[in-house]
């Protein structure tokens, strides 16, 4: 059990084949979320990414990463509140 006074509990749990995986997500979504997470906000050809009208780039893969951490918040959401209920 994670104790939740600490202000940032993992976000990780193992799953049942021993795999690292982020609450809500499968270990190939959690790959393909780390892999999106880690990328620089370039195209595929090497270029700054484009800004859009708030000034804020717009990376390939953003719409993707964001459907898998909205799922994966989501679910932390739930397990904190379940956390904190025990």
């Amino acid at each position: 059990m994670i104790s939740l006074r600490n202000n940032a509990p993992r976000r990780y749990f193992v799953d049942e084949v021993g795999r690292r995986v982020l609450i809500g997500l499968t270990h190939e979504e959690t790959f393909e979320f780390e892999r999106l997470d880690g990328q620089a906000a370039l195209h595929r050809e090497g270029r700054q990414a484009p800004y859009d009208l708030n000034g804020l780039w717009v990376a390939d893969g953003e719409e993707r990463w964001l459907e898998l951490y909205a799922k994966h918040e989501g679910a932390w959401k739930a397990w904190m509140a379940q956390s904190r209920a025990e």
